[in-house]
């Protein structure tokens, strides 16, 4: 007996506004049949569940299913399927594509029977009805499942006594089930537990799971292959296949892991923006950075084209609005050939750093003399004066706070800026001939400055 195990199709799944993320999904699928179904002399194919991404299917979505499965119906081979969260059913309706699916012949969908009285049982399949939770064929009986979500752990030992009284002692005994696993997740849900699944052990040799987007088993019985294509940018680094399976005359398994078939490429970098002196430099630095970790791509055939990520991290010296991220984006696309670049500005910018390490215990007046310093400090044009230019902005504040006339503040903004720049221009004569120029502020901008760190205290 020989099967494919795969999961998490997601026909139809659309990613950052591109019909062509829509077509990698179907790309993954045709090319998994062509590739590996059709080539094997199946006994039967099995979909753990989410075998489209919604359970509102659009034409063009429903067109990509029905031309695989009219391949593998043409090859004789069986689609045993049940549903995952994507794809459920309607709760008020009962209604879902893949019931469709099952009832026009393209695919046989495995789900418990609700019983009146609470509780659910398992029933044959019923080819003229089409419907049923498990069949036999080759040898296996193959049972199908819901998804249970949260109430799995309730959920499984009421499934393990349905098994019981429905197995058959002569046949290998598979279950298609679409849920988390513990220890499997990078979020803090609810999953089923592994002491909970480990109970299906005596009825079960083959657990045909789905529902994680990454390759995971345990102890070679239950085995989950993960998705055919990378939902997300956060899945790419995940490894993801299908499971070839063949079942000797021993009723042991013996699998095969697959990844080779078509699946779109991605490239996540990182650039640390801290201490770089402006926007053309961040630029430059990106540009130098998407030039050495990614590979230009110029032959769709060979691979599709990447997407690629830009994450600016780290502490930004100056406004956010000076970077040109679309400029960034146009030209990392035109450097690699890629087929869709996203800039992400994750960066702190100067007007929000505040001061790191500062001593709780420490006084409201120093607290805020270290806050606007550090702000200040953080700003790469007026670094070297920061202390200064802090005392003229709590001066002002006190100021302003104690009702004194607005051009009283200003003559004393003017008379700092000026002892600034003689101080300054006697140090200037003080050195070298090639000694760089310091740029004093101008009124405008220390009053931006004032305004900013008054503001943020």
């Amino acid at each position: 007996m020989k099967f494919l195990h795969i999961a998490d199709v997601h026909l139809g799944c659309r990613r950052y506004n591109l019909e062509e993320r829509t077509k990698d999904f179907f790309r993954a699928w045709q090319d998994v049949i062509i590739k590996h179904a059709l080539p094997n002399e199946l006994d039967f194919m099995l979909i753990a569940g989410d075998f489209f991404n919604s359970r509102k299917v659009d034409p063009q979505t429903m067109n990509h299913a029905i031309i695989g499965l009219q391949l593998l119906k043409d090859a004789g081979i069986p689609v045993l399927a049940i549903e995952g969260n994507h794809d459920q059913h309607d709760a008020i309706s009962n209604f879902s594509w893949l019931r469709s699916l099952s009832q026009w012949g393209y695919l046989k969908l495995l789900e418990p029977v609700q019983d009146p009285a609470g509780g659910f049982r398992l029933v044959p399949w019923d080819e003229e009805e089409r419907t049923g939770s498990y069949i036999d064929i080759a040898g296996a009986r193959i049972f199908g499942s819901h998804w249970y979500g949260t109430s799995a752990n309730v959920a499984i030992p009421v499934l393990a006594e349905s098994i019981r009284l429905a197995s058959s002692e002569e046949r290998f005994h598979i279950l298609m089930l679409h849920t988390d696993v513990e220890g499997q997740l990078n979020r803090p849900l609810p999953a089923l537990s592994i002491a909970k699944l480990k109970a299906l052990r005596s009825l079960i040799q083959y657990v045909a799971l789905g529902h994680t987007h990454k390759r995971f088993e345990l102890e070679g019985w239950a085995l989950n292959p993960g998705s055919l294509e990378a939902c997300s940018i956060d899945e790419y680094r995940e490894e993801r296949g299908i499971y070839l399976v063949e079942i000797g005359r021993d009723q042991q398994a013996q699998t095969c892991y697959i990844r080779d078939f078509v699946q779109r490429p991605f490239a996540r970098l990182s650039f640390d923006v801290s201490g770089v002196v402006d926007a053309a430099a961040v630029q430059e630095g990106v540009i130098e950075k998407v030039r050495r970790e990614v590979k230009e791509h110029t032959d769709e055939s060979e691979s599709p084209a990447p997407i690629i990520e830009i994450s600016l991290r780290g502490h930004l010296g100056f406004k956010n609005s000076l970077l040109e991220l679309n400029r960034m984006r146009d030209e990392a696309c035109e450097l690699t050939g890629a087929l869709h670049v996203m800039v992400r500005n994750q960066s702190v910018p100067v007007e929000y750093a505040v001061a790191v390490g500062l001593d709780v215990n420490a006084s409201r007046h120093e607290r805020e003399r270290r806050i606007i310093e550090d702000l200040i400090a953080r700003d790469t044009r007026f670094r070297e004066r920061a202390r200064d230019m802090t005392e003229l902005v709590v001066e002002a504040k006190r100021l302003a706070l104690s009702d004194e006339p607005p051009t009283m503040i200003l003559d004393l903004i003017a008379q700092k800026l000026e002892l600034t720049e003689r101080t300054e221009g006697d140090a200037a004569r003080d050195e070298t001939l090639d000694t760089p120029e310091i740029t004093v502020p101008t009124t405008t901008a220390l009053n931006a400055i004032e305004r900013n760190a008054i503001a943020e205290v």
